[in-house]
């Protein structure tokens, strides 16, 4: 009993503090490359206070409900939009020997299905604001769900296979060097679909403000519309964590993987969650037809292939 109790209080604190990590480091790594001077100035050194100032700023705004609107729904919308993410991380290893909060049986498909209840919080926001624009977005992020959903399921299927086992320190603990190669495409399509699902830039159409002014977001304010950022930079951890996992070899590094693996975790999550602030910050916002047709052109036929290559492979190599 003692045992979980501390998992899951090392979890709730990694949830708590890995996003607003992955925050402060998109402030500063804009702020870079962009030439931001704001988010440098915060606090004196470095910007270092930048996150609490954005804190103190969501507290201070007013928490109002539009008239209109369903409001035990449009409550709910954020809760639902993150708490799922902390229930993924429950299954996710950050290190050998049952350095996991929770070693379910097909952990791959469990992580990828509460992933796709967190995108529903966002559904929920638009559809219950009683705005148009709020609707609207709700509507592109179904769309956006049901395109990458399938790409992310085929190219995470493709790993499971090769590591004959749905559990994710299964798959971590099977993985070998030489996989890099022979499961990149699938790695790439997954990342990919994943930030397309957290609807990331350039993947962020439902959220657009230039012309539906943010989306499913449009009538929150203060503290809720704090939690739909929190869950975006939570979905970030995630998402990174699962890629490192599945397709990157989770806690294996050059040396002392039993005793530095949750640090290779680490540090193998947060180069993914630059990677991720780098997009942001280097590519325009794809057009909604240009966001469906690389689903459903490019990263589908993708995956099915890698799945296809993976099979092939398993049934000649045993």
């Amino acid at each position: 009993m003692l045992e979980v109790v501390v998992k899951l209080v090392l979890v709730a604190a990694a949830f708590a503090v890995l996003p607003l990590l992955v925050g402060q480091v998109e402030h500063k790594v804009m702020a870079h490359m962009q030439g931001r001077l704001g988010p440098m100035y915060a606090g004196a050194f470095h910007g270092w206070a930048q996150l609490v100032a954005d804190g103190v700023k969501f507290v201070q705004k007013e928490d109002v409900v539009p008239a209109a609107a369903d409001r035990r729904i449009f409550k709910l919308a954020p809760a639902v939009a993150l708490v799922p993410y902390l229930l993924v991380l429950l299954v996710v290893p950050v290190g050998p020997h049952g350095q996991v909060a929770v070693d379910l049986g097909p952990g791959v498909f469990f992580a990828l299905a509460v992933m796709g209840v967190g995108v529903i919080g966002a559904i929920m926001a638009g559809w219950a604001s009683a705005n148009k624009y709020s609707l609207l977005g709700g509507m592109r992020v179904a769309a956006q769900l049901m395109s990458y959903e399938l790409p992310m399921v085929f190219a995470a299927s493709s790993v499971a296979m090769a590591a004959g086992t749905l559990s994710l320190p299964g798959i971590a603990e099977q993985w070998r060097w030489y996989w890099l190669p022979w499961q990149a495409v699938g790695g790439v399509v997954f990342f990919v679909a994943g930030l397309a699902e957290l609807r990331r830039p350039p993947f962020d159409m439902p959220v657009a403000d230039s012309e539906i002014i943010f989306g499913p977001y449009t009538e929150y304010g203060g503290l809720r519309f704090a939690l739909f950022i929190l869950a975006e930079y939570a979905g970030i951890v995630v998402l990174c964590a699962l890629t490192t996992v599945l397709f990157l070899g989770g806690w294996k590094g050059p040396f002392l993987d039993d005793q530095l693996g949750w640090l290779w975790t680490l540090i193998k999550v947060f180069v993914l969650a630059f990677l991720v602030i780098w997009l942001r910050v280097s590519y325009p916002r794809l057009r909604e037809d240009q966001l469906q047709k690389l689903a459903w052109a490019w990263l589908v036929p993708l995956s099915l292939a890698q799945l296809a290559l993976t099979g092939v492979l398993k049934v000649a190599f045993g």
